[in-house]
């Protein structure tokens, strides 16, 4: 595809091109109700810094619904506060913080992502061998994952030791971009590589948007969900080490609200419920619409149940605006078909 294609293939998209005027919109009301303050540097990287979190618990609610099969992943908030905990329980009795900073982080990194591969891999293989529908998997196993934390922390909240290396984590920035902002950009690269760029990505669309041909045309069905559901449970896991390390512990009960936010995203991002279709570039725009009116309103004073209504307001605007338009799905050497039902993000 050259650039010319490229450059109509994004301009036709217009789910993206709502989402994006609406960014452009918010932040020019913002930058004069606020005479400036709003684009300051403080502003910036505080907004920065909170959009990770539920944004990468959008990506894995976006992996899920392009599945198919009623796929919508509950159980991220859970798994991510999980995967937090385990290895705040764990690493201290093996490393300690103060004689090695940066073995203490690696183990810690590590016990985190290995617990949300795990979790990833319990609802994929349930979903893919015992059949049970993605929606009530999740909320099953999003219970398992709460209950398990209620267990391991008796209710109350985990402590984790102060570790430079690790709090820079979720406190850092790198020429002063946040360093959770950097690995939230990091994430949608490699997500977006994979299903535009990978014979993964392909199938997954294919799968979701006709089943039983995918079944016909050799696709593995199972290892396919159990690979999304992994790389589903990773992501929540990341978002989990971003939260552990900007507050320094780890709780059952934290983030609560951001499931319902990350599936507000995922849709107002365009992404098929029914599957077969998703933009993570539409995503990231969903993410930083909510994320700047949630900051405007802040700024401005304004109380938070305005936010959630001007929330709903912009996903039903959203789903007028794009309604059922979707971008062709262009294989490399190949011409653009008049007609689709699938499309792949870039």
């Amino acid at each position: 595809m050259n650039s010319s294609q490229a450059s109509s293939s994004l301009f036709k998209d217009r789910q993206l091109n709502f989402l994006v005027a609406v960014n452009i919109l918010i932040v020019i009301v913002a930058m004069v109700f606020s005479h400036g303050e709003f684009g300051g540097i403080d502003n910036v990287q505080s907004m920065a810094s909170q959009l990770p979190e539920v944004g990468l618990l959008a990506l894995g609610i976006m992996l899920s619904m392009i599945s198919g099969n009623g796929g919508i992943d509950l159980s991220g908030v859970g798994l991510a506060n999980l995967a937090g905990m385990v290895a705040a329980l764990i690493v201290p009795h093996y490393v300690s913080g103060d004689d090695s900073p940066v073995l203490y982080t690696s183990l810690f990194v590590v016990i985190t992502l290995g617990i949300g591969l795990l979790g990833g891999l319990l609802n994929g293989a349930i979903i893919a061998y015992l059949g049970l529908t993605p929606i009530l998997c999740t909320l099953g196993t999003q219970l398992v994952f709460t209950g398990i934390a209620v267990v391991l922390s008796n209710g109350a909240s985990v402590h984790v030791d102060y570790v430079d290396q690790l709090s820079a984590i979720g406190n850092g920035t790198f020429f002063q971009i946040p360093i959770q902002f950097l690995i939230f950009v990091g994430a949608l690269l490699v997500i977006g590589w994979i299903l535009r760029h990978r014979p993964f990505g392909l199938k997954l669309f294919l799968m979701g948007t006709n089943p039983k041909a995918a079944v016909y045309a050799g696709i593995p069905r199972a290892r396919m969900l159990i690979g999304t559901y992994i790389m589903c449970g990773v992501l929540a896991s990341i978002a989990g080490l971003i939260s552990t390390s900007h507050t320094s512990s780890a709780k059952w009960d934290y983030g609560n609200s951001y499931l319902l936010i990350a599936i507000l995203i995922a849709v107002m991002g365009g992404v098929n419920p029914a599957g077969g279709y998703g933009r993570v570039l539409c995503v990231l725009f969903s993410a930083t619409v909510l994320q700047l009116l949630s900051s405007l309103f802040n700024l401005l004073g304004v109380s938070q149940f305005f936010g959630d209504c001007a929330w709903g307001f912009l996903l039903l605007a959203s789903l007028a605006f794009a309604g059922n338009v979707r971008v062709p799905f262009r294989l490399p050497g190949r011409k653009t078909p008049t007609k689709t039902s699938a499309s792949p993000p870039r």
